[in-house]
């Protein structure tokens, strides 16, 4: 059995596509998914499978949450071991975090490389892509300047909409619950 995180894109936000973390232990245990652990209400999961490609993973798990509570969920698998080496590279660690710094992690479904010169930084200067990690990428948004969306926006253009991100701060809960 090898350790794995999925990441869920677009569950309890705003009242919409509500999936109890509760229930989604037990679908994952049904589908022979061990040590399964929720973390927050925003579809990160942490489990034990004896599959190891990350693909049939996102495969099995997305057509089965979808069977069970009736609208797509879309998912990304990550390796304990990729996560684990995202946390010991600390792609963050030239960063001077504010209370406007927002630091975040995108998983990206499909391996895209875009035509633009890594680290690139938007015309306000408000949100950087500072890197990308195999199908990772580091951004930071500064939301003094700008919100999210207009961030988001920018994001897509270059990378599609087939992705999930989280903050930097859940990376690092996630880590500790793979530790555990």
């Amino acid at each position: 059995m090898q350790k794995y995180v999925a990441f869920l894109r677009g569950i309890n936000v705003g009242g919409h596509h509500k999936l109890p973390m509760a229930d989604l232990k037990i679908l994952f245990a049904k589908l022979g998914f061990r040590n399964t652990i929720t973390l927050l209400n925003s579809g990160n999961v942490v489990f034990e499978a004896s599959e190891q490609d990350t693909k049939k993973l996102e495969a099995v798990i997305g057509e089965n949450l979808e069977k069970r509570f009736g609208f797509p969920v879309p998912t990304i698998v990550r390796t304990s071991a990729f996560i684990t080496k995202l946390i010991a590279k600390n792609p963050f660690a030239e960063i001077e975090v504010t209370k406007d710094i927002r630091l975040y992690i995108t998983f990206l479904k499909e391996d895209i490389d875009p035509d633009i010169q890594l680290p690139w930084t938007s015309s306000d200067t408000s949100y950087q892509i500072l890197e990308k990690i195999e199908q990772t990428v580091v951004s930071v948004l500064d939301i003094s300047v700008t919100k999210t969306p207009k961030a988001m926006e920018a994001f897509e253009k270059f990378y599609g909409k087939d992705v999930t991100t989280r903050n930097w701060n859940t990376i690092n809960k996630i880590k500790a619950k793979l530790d555990s």
